[in-house]
């Protein structure tokens, strides 16, 4: 049974995915799911609604969820894949995990060892595994043999007959070629430079930086076991001083520390390439491959011939070339093994280093899938590489991934990959995964062309033209610069509007293929910022460049909208997309004035190509415009508009909705559909029936039993939008309405009416489109269609008011109430986006800040978004200044620049590159000069005043926001901004890299910076994320089961999520980072700290190593896994990660932040734990006044924070400030929640206790002021606090709430976890038994930054979440 069903499921009529029009109200509205998860995503059944039906009965047996299933199917028969989350029941699964087995591996000259590999895994994946062990490590040319038959590196083992539990494979020698060779020694580099991190400094090879190790000292695996008996030892708990409360002071060493095993040892000298490669063809023809020069540690020069059967010395030297064997006459298979002979030290430290090297966390090695560079960097020496120097040269193009001779086709691999097969999980697996890789291939290698570019070393295909009109090839991508070429965009704003266009088509390109449709393609497309240009790299669609682009385009049109074409396939195509993207299918006039239909915005273009695909590119405008930014004469805007300042106009007119907000609108008329046609109804139906109060009181008959009856229409339907009641009502009236649809005359004139009411396109269904080309200069529509026309324009009115009156309102009140807490400028931009807020309201969310009433707990968000609108500003000028600067000046250039911006010196001179060399003669100027070498040293003259000048005036032009400050230093105090901060800003949005000293930017005798001190400029890169569709369908269903209490079960879903994103993203992902917090938390809950542990190290690695060192979201991850180790008993981990959370938030925003009153309770409950009281006091006294700002004085925060204050006092018997402390947060307990609450009941028990306390001490003061110092004291009671109440504290701080289990139920769920994780610690766990259990997901003040995270962002504290 289960099989059929799956390959129904998996043949759903993938021909149509657009469901039937009835199943849209289903459709639209969105469960509890973030905003950002929706992102890029089509409209598919929404999170809440996908755990009710199919992944979640968790109770019901698996045949019956199976017929279930099915009948889902049949009757959703029109839904197409875009759900995949749907069919994935157990059997599917079970296709991934099959069980895993063991093989023996015999290799030459070490004993034979097992090795656990799976079925679906390659031999090639073997391979790799040897390649990295320590004892196989140094062999690359070899094949794995099952009783004397060679397996072939591509098959998967499940098909390699006799291949079983204890097969014996061998390890056979292979013979060497010129490219065998080279991998070899490429890979011998690579071991010696293992732990070196200059290539995650230099951002290459998708190396980055990780420092967690540092301070866990190693792996926490391990020390867990080793540091059981740590918690009395004396531990140095003394932070640094920078890292104080109160400290000014803002070091930038500390970001990056130094690791021991950096001073990497010196196996060699040097290993080059010789010169007297290649060998000659009587050498070759004793098979010698190549030659290289080795000076090993002990200062000797020797010479090694590759040969087919390996490697071994010649007595060639420098100048004398002699390939006869040299003594001691030994042939050695790797080139490790022939070092290891002639040179002692080589074999000492090579052992050593490998050793070092495996036992690191392969997290900290790993690749990540897109480059990540580092803003700062230590002064590094460059030393020699043969295999970097040789990488330079040959320009890497015939090395691509070892594909020698020949470049990759980017679009025929990247429209190959979409064209797999998808009908079940693991189709669906195999072609995410295929699609990933190339994607982030083509990434790599486009931004290196990108850069090749710039730098002048491409040739242009027009070399014949002006720099800017050039174009150019490379590995087969197509490079094109940010310049309005043949006024292209003359009446839409010149260079400004070409600079934004190809962000806006790779926008549209992002959602062309979330939407996935079968049959329409799109380019591979990125979009590279580099030394001031904006370049963008596209795939070449086949035959396009022999022929014109007048013949080829077929849809659309070339002249944005005088001539336009159609197609009928085209508009099939399109016509699917139309649904989830909300485009509107309409008909414009051409020149000739004929009517032509089309489903997409006039510019986007339809070409055939030569390989039949159907392609479209130019999707600037896939969304509607923006009439706040768009001024058009004779249009008025709606109110509310209009009172904000609108409409702007706006430097190009390209300005467009973003996907967010279209979606937030149209569900927002969804839900006012639903209210006008259920009131209607409800009055209908109340005049018709004798009895109406069967449907007032809450359960209104079910809608399948009568469906005529509608619910009765919550009136909080509407505030309520998000949470799953609202849902479940709006989801019964779209079955009511859909039911009632053909049968009665009286409730379809209701339907018409709502429909009308709210713009629908369709007079029986809900059903909001827009049409793309309404306000488009140069479209013209038919005269037929000038009533559409009209009420397309007054939706795009009303979607302008939409996100002046409900998004940006919306967002300032979820940062009132901490739901989000940005942290830096990308965060903030990060919480704008989802809401739909464009980065260009930036102004209007500062003005609605400052006047909002509660302006003093905004006051992060007014830094954040000062800071941002600055740099932003700031960077708008710095990209123009640099593309009049030569390669020479560069450095001196940005330092001159960053000078200006942050210096408090008046007036720094710039240093023109003509200083150090003088050239004998002028070259006449050539016509052909790379980018950028006009000599042009107008940079050199900037001053302070001015460049600060301009920064106010393009932030009031961009953002309409009036600055008052005139130089760095009155910013910093006006708004109370960090130069430091500024510089992390500026330097990540233009990708500067700098040296990591301390810069004086304060000091007004010399420039904070020197050229010296600018290091790298790195480009700053955009580009397609492809998402794991069916995984995220899991993890969102495992939040949720984790949101209804479902531990269990949700950690069973969240443990799938993350296999499937393993398969489809391989180890690093931001996803999977998601899934592992998640994960450890579960863990952690559940009393399995070590299963916690190793999760949450592990999403601590990923996030530094994909996100960045000091990313907010780093950050939270540290504060995680502080907790975790507390937990453990790894007191002194515990605080180093705490201090490096503290450092990294300093300097990332400083210490005004509301997360820093978690961050300083923390430290200060940990401190307390282990004594150090008055170190614990500064900490929770910062926090608590942090809190009193943020979350205002009577809030349960602060009765909270002020109880933890008053516990160190009364530990330090200082009785009566401990009791003010807990008078105060009574009080607030007692106001807040009623004299009845259990918490008001404890803080006053507390206050009782606390009172005896001062008593007895007081008495005992009395007896020695009576009787002297020969007075018989009784010793004081004084304790340190127990382990366990500090814990229990931090959990209630973290948001981890507990509620009481009965002993039955943790009983069982005790059985559970040990049967899953086979714990160590059961033992440990039975004496908490009497422990309670908790529910919460995220800590109720974790940061927003993680693309798909639950936030229940209610006060810990507060009664609706208590037991």
């Amino acid at each position: 049974m289960g099989a059929r069903v799956e390959a129904e499921a998996g043949t759903g009529d993938s021909g149509s995915p657009e469901p039937e029009p009835e199943s849209w109200p289903l459709r639209c509205h969105g469960g509890p799911e973030t905003p950002e998860s929706r992102r890029g995503q089509p409209p598919t059944a929404p999170a809440a609604e996908l755990p009710s039906v199919m992944l979640l009965n968790g109770d019901c047996p698996e045949g019956l969820k199976k017929e279930e299933r099915a009948a889902e199917l049949s009757r959703e028969n029109g839904l197409d894949e875009a759900e995949p989350g749907e069919e994935t029941t157990g059997q599917e699964v079970i296709v991934i995990q099959d069980t895993g087995f063991s093989v023996k591996i015999l290799a030459p000259g070490i004993e034979p060892f097992s090795l656990q590999v799976s079925p679906q895994e390659m031999v090639q994946e073997i391979h790799q595994v040897l390649m990295d062990r320590e004892d196989t490590c140094h062999r690359t040319c070899f094949s794995l043999h099952l009783d004397g038959n060679m397996l072939d590196h591509f098959s998967e083992l499940r098909s390699v007959e006799g291949l079983q539990e204890g097969s014996v494979l061998r390890v056979v020698e292979e013979p060497y070629t010129v490219r065998e060779a080279r991998i070899h020694v490429r890979h011998v580099r690579d071991l010696l430079k293992s732990l070196d991190p200059s290539d995650a400094f230099n951002g290459v090879d998708c190396n980055s930086l990780s420092f967690l190790s540092v301070f866990t000292d190693g792996d926490l695996g391990d020390s867990g076991k080793r540091k059981k008996g740590l918690e009395m030892d004396p531990i140095d708990c003394t932070p640094p001083e920078y890292i104080l409360p109160g400290s000014r002071e803002r070091p930038l060493c500390p970001l990056q520390p130094q690791n021991r095993d950096w001073k990497p040892l010196q196996c060699l000298k040097v290993l080059t390439m010789s010169g007297w490669n290649p060998p000659p063809g009587n050498r070759k023809m004793h098979g010698d491959l190549m030659y290289l020069f080795v000076i090993t540690a002990e200062d000797r020069q020797v010479s090694i011939t590759a040969s087919t059967r390996g490697f071994y010395l010649n007595q060639s030297t420098a100048y004398h070339f002699n390939p006869k064997p040299a003594s001691p006459r030994f042939l050695s298979h790797s080139l490790v093994e022939l070092l290891n002979q002639i040179s002692p030290t080589f074999k000492k430290n090579f052992a050593v280093l490998q050793k070092k090297r495996v036992q690191r966390h392969p997290f900290e090695r790993i690749a990540t899938p897109f480059q990540v560079y580092s803003w700062t960097a230590p002064q590094a020496e460059h030393a020699m590489d043969c295999v970097r120097a040789e990488d330079a040269y040959t320009s890497r193009l015939g090395y691509e991934e070892h594909i020698p001779g020949q470049t990759r086709d980017w679009n025929e691999e990247l429209q190959t990959t979409r064209e797999l097969p998808r009908k079940n999980l693991p189709e669906r697996l195999l072609r995410e995964r295929a699609i990933f890789k190339v994607h982030s291939d083509f990434t790599a290698a486009a931004t290196r062309g990108a850069m090749a570019v710039i730098d002048g070393n491409v040739m242009a295909i027009n070399p014949s033209e002006e720099t800017k009109m050039q174009m150019f090839i490379w590995n087969n991508i197509f490079f094109s610069l940010g310049f309005d070429v043949r006024d292209h965009y003359k009446d839409f704003g010149g260079d400004v509007a070409a600079y934004v266009a190809p962000t806006n088509d790779l926008n549209g390109v992002r959602t062309y293929n979330a939407v996935d449709v079968e049959g329409l393609y799109t380019l591979g497309t990125v979009v590279v910022d580099y030394r001031g240009y904006r370049v963008t790299a596209q795939s070449i669609i086949p035959g396009i460049l022999e022929r014109d682009q007048e013949q080829s385009v077929i849809y659309g049109s070339i002249d944005f909208g005088k001539t336009v074409m159609s197609h009928p396939r085209y508009l099939e195509l399109l016509e699917r997309t139309s649904r989830p993207l909300k485009i509107l299918r309409h008909r414009v006039l051409n020149d000739r004035d004929e009517e032509v239909e089309l489903c997409s915005s006039v510019e986007c273009k339809g070409i055939i190509g030569n390989d039949g695909r159907h392609y479209i590119l130019d999707l600037l405008r896939t969304f509607p415009p923006d009439l706040n930014f768009l001024p058009v004469p004779g249009e008025g805007l709606p109110e509310e508009c209009s009172r904000a300042g609108f409409p702007r106009a706006h430097r190009h007119k390209l300005c467009c909705l973003r996907q967010e907000l279209v979606d937030a609108f149209v569900e927002h008329r969804y839900l006012l559909f639903m209210k006008l046609a259920a009131l209607q109804l409800m009055q209908q139906k109340a005049s018709r029936m004798e009895n109406p109060t069967s449907l007032e009181n809450g359960d209104s008959p079910s809608s399948e039993s009568k469906p005529e009856d509608p619910p009765g229409p919550e009136a909080g339907s509407e505030e309520e939008g998000g949470s799953a009641s609202g849902l479940a009502k709006v989801k019964e009236l779209a079955e009511t309405i859909a039911s009632d649809d053909g049968t009665d005359p009286r409730s379809r004139e209701v339907i018409r009416n709502a429909c009308k009411a709210v713009g629908s396109i369709s007079s029986t269904a809900f059903d909001v489109r827009f049409n793309p080309d309404i306000f488009s200069p140069g479209v013209r529509f038919p005269e037929s269609c000038q009533e559409e026309v009209r009420d397309q324009k007054q939706l795009l009115k009303d979607a302008a008011a939409f996100l002046l009156s409900c998004q940006i309102p919306g967002l300032v009140k979820d940062c009132i109430d901490h739901a989000v807490l940005p942290m830096d400028g990308a965060t903030l931009a990060e919480v704008m986006r989802q809401r739909g807020i464009n980065m260009r309201y930036l102004g209007k969310v500062l003005d609605l800040v400052l006047r909002s009433p509660a302006r003093e707990q905004l006051d992060h968000i007014y830094k954040i978004g000062i800071g941002e609108l600055i740099t932003r500003s700031a960077k708008h000028i710095f990209k123009t200044y640099l593309q009049g600067v030569e390669l020479s000046g560069l450095s001196a250039a940005i330092s001159h620049f960053l000078n200006c911006f942050l210096s408090s010196y008046p007036n720094p001179v710039a240093h023109l590159p003509a200083d150090e060399l003088i050239s004998k003669k002028r070259n006449r100027r050539r016509r052909n000069r790379p980018l950028g070498a006009a000599d042009n040293t107008a940079w050199a003259v900037m001053t302070p005043q001015e460049l600060w000048k301009n920064i106010c005036q393009e932030a009031k032009n961009y953002f309409d926001f009036s600055l008052e400050c005139e130089t760095a230093d009155q910013a910093v105090e006006m708004y109370g901004l960090q130069k430091i901060t500024l510089l992390r800003e500026i330097s990540l949005k233009t990708g500067i890299q700098i040296l990591l000293k301390e810069y004086s930017f304060d000091s007004r005798h010399k420039p904070a910076f020197t050229e010296e001190d600018v290091l790298n400029i790195f480009p700053v890169v955009k580009h397609v994320n492809p998402k794991a569709s069916d995984a995220f369908h899991f993890f969102q269903s495992g939040q949720a089961k984790v949101q209804q209490g479902f531990l269990k079960e949700g950690c069973e879903l969240i443990n799938e999520a993350l296999n499937l994103f393993n398969n489809v993203y391989g180890a690093m992902h931001v996803e999977i980072c998601a899934c592992l917090r998640l994960l450890a938390r579960l863990h952690y809950i559940m009393g399995d700290y070590a299963e916690a542990l190793s999760n949450q190290q592990k999403a601590v690695l990923m996030s530094e190593r994909v996100m960045g060192i000091e990313h907010p979201n780093t950050i939270q991850e540290y504060m995680h896994l502080a907790l975790y180790c507390f937990a453990s008993s790894q007191l002194s981990t515990a605080l180093s990660l705490l201090y490096r959370a503290r450092y990294l938030t300093l300097l990332v925003f400083g210490e005004d932040h509301p997360e820093m009153a978690l961050l300083d309770n923390n430290i200060g409950l940990v401190l307390h734990g282990v004594m150090e009281y008055d170190l614990s006091l500064r900490f929770l006294e910062n926090a608590l006044a942090v809190s009193t700002k943020y979350h205002g004085p009577k809030s349960l925060k602060v009765a909270l924070s002020h109880h933890l204050v008053a516990r160190v006092y009364e530990s330090k018997a200082e009785f009566r400030s401990a009791l003010q402390h807990e008078k105060e947060g009574y009080t607030i307990y007692k106001t807040q929640l009623g004299e009845d609450h259990e918490k008001t009941k404890e803080s006053s028990e507390y206050l009782k206790c606390l009172t005896q306390q001062a008593v007895a001490l007081q008495r005992t003061m009395n007896e020695i002021y009576r009787n002297g110092s020969s007075a018989n004291i009784p010793p004081l009671k004084l304790t340190a606090p127990s382990m366990a109440s500090v814990l229990e504290q931090l959990n209630v701080i973290n948001g981890i709430l507990f509620i009481p289990l009965s002993q039955k139920d943790l009983e069982n769920l005790k059985a559970e976890v040990a049967r899953r994780q086979q714990l160590q610690e059961a033992s440990r766990n039975r004496e908490k038994a009497e422990e309670p259990m908790a529910t919460e997901p995220e800590p109720a003040g974790a940061a927003e930054n993680s693309a798909s995270q639950p936030r229940a962002a209610k006060d810990p504290s507060s009664p609706s979440l208590q037991g």
